[in-house]
């Protein structure tokens, strides 16, 4: 067993957490608590690889350097938020984002790289964090409306010199020239950002680089030439911070002495006061914790108990999507009333959701993607394996195979079919009351069929 200044974040609701960690500690992982925040942890030791886990296999943590936690934290949306993401993948932030604004929130990440926009998008499906879209735009020519949003992230590209104790050549690349070019592109977001964030709302700047630059000198650059009013930031405890001239009121992370990341937080405001029915965001609390793209049209969020509706889908040049009833997702191994508020809806072979405050919020002609809830198979839903955000809070026995110790999960992972009785095509997985995921049924065996 070997000691790790490593951390990871919880990712379930607090009902869950005591199963996630009594899962983690069955496999041998030491942990404590971070001080900053109640989903945090710091890992203590591991005898093998934290990523290797099954809490991490089935999306219940997210490996993460405690310094990138800040941003969402320091931003703290409230419960039911709306928040846009400008530079997300691969989801660290974008996740964290999703777990405080809760169900009846909505996230937007945004990722232009083909390669990073897949992992952004695996890593959300991974933790069942369905009220999370996504899209694919150079983050300086976003097509939101100006003012749209009360809660922005902007995460930049930097030159990562606060990750110099990992990966030094850093140092060296990031140098004259192309640090101008990069500095250059953070004016340009946050000019962009500056545009899309309402009158009110609230920017956090974060960067994981020590060069001033780029943290203090771009913060500077927003009050005088955006408009933009320096809100000071608490230090969030169980970290060392370093004064920098110019800095007062942001954070600058000192990576050495903090087990940490070098990093710079910032939070900004726009000043006027909010208009239109934008949800409220939080002040900081240092103690708070795929495939087929789509357009929707203004009109198209949920409406209980009337008919279905067509969604646009006219920027991949499939055919419209229809929404299905919820009582269409039901089936043994859950129902469609536990899914959050929002729309499930079908684009070409594909079920995906749409967040309730999606369709308000994004303009008719942007691209975007919702998470995926499965295929559709007739007039309901061929579910995908890692969806749970259907199951019941306990194991339903006619429709579940509850399994007791971590080597019988890591067996049936591993290929290994099991016996269960149980009928139909799909059972609910559990390991004793933490719903997993779903297995195929192939004459009552169970097989798994993750991905």
């Amino acid at each position: 067993m070997s000691n790790a200044a490593r951390s990871f974040r919880l990712v379930c609701p607090p009902s869950a957490t005591p199963l996630v960690e009594a899962l983690l500690r069955a496999q041998g992982y030491v942990f404590a608590p971070e001080p900053f925040s109640p989903f945090c942890r710091r890992l203590l030791a591991e005898p093998r690889p934290l990523g290797s886990s099954l809490a991490a296999f089935f999306g219940y943590i997210y490996i993460q350097d405690r310094s990138s936690m800040l941003p969402p934290l320091a931003l703290n949306p409230a419960p039911g938020a709306a928040v846009l993401d400008m530079c997300a993948s691969p989801g660290s932030k974008t996740g964290f984002l999703a777990q405080l604004t809760g169900p009846t929130g909505f996230v937007l990440g945004n990722e232009p790289t083909p390669a990073r926009l897949g992992t952004l998008r695996a890593n959300l499906h991974q933790m069942n964090l369905l009220h999370a879209a996504t899209c694919a735009y150079s983050g300086d020519a976003l097509p939101l409306r100006p003012q749209s949003w009360r809660a922005i992230l902007l995460d930049p590209p930097c030159s990562g010199w606060g990750t110099a104790a990992k990966h030094p050549q850093v140092l060296r690349l990031w140098r004259g020239d192309k640090i101008d070019n990069l500095t250059a592109l953070q004016r340009r977001l946050l000019r962009q950002a500056a545009r899309l964030l309402a009158q009110g709302g609230r920017l956090v700047y974060s960067t994981c680089t020590t060069n001033t630059a780029e943290n203090e000198a771009q913060v500077h650059f927003a009050e005088e030439e955006l408009g933009l009013v320096r809100v000071p930031l608490p230090p969030f405890p169980g970290f060392v911070w370093e004064e920098q001239p110019g800095g007062e009121g942001t954070l600058r992370v000192d990576g050495e002495r903090s087990g940490a990341q070098g990093f710079y937080v910032a939070l900004l405001e726009k000043p006027g006061t909010v208009t239109g029915p934008l949800r409220d965001v939080a002040a900081p609390d240092a103690a708070v914790a795929s495939s087929g793209e789509f357009s929707a049209p203004p009109d198209a969020g949920p409406r209980g108990g009337r008919a279905p509706r067509r969604h646009g889908n006219r920027a991949a040049g499939q055919p419209l999507g229809q929404e299905l009833p919820r009582t269409a997702l039901d089936g043994p191994a859950g129902t469609g009333a536990r899914l959050p508020p929002g729309a499930a809806v079908v684009f070409g072979d594909h079920v995906r959701f749409v967040p309730e405050q999606a369709p308000a919020l994004l303009p008719p002609e942007l691209v975007w993607q919702g998470g995926l809830l499965g295929r559709r198979q007739g007039s309901g839903l061929d579910p995908a394996p890692r969806l749970r955000a259907l199951l019941p809070e306990r194991p339903e026995p006619r429709a579940s195979l509850v399994l007791d110790t971590p080597e019988e999960v890591t067996a049936l992972l591993s290929g290994q079919s099991r016996q269960t009785g149980l009928g139909g095509r799909w059972a609910a997985l559990w390991w004793r009351d933490l719903p997993l995921g779903l297995v195929a049924l192939k004459q009552g065996r169970a097989v798994a069929g993750f991905r």
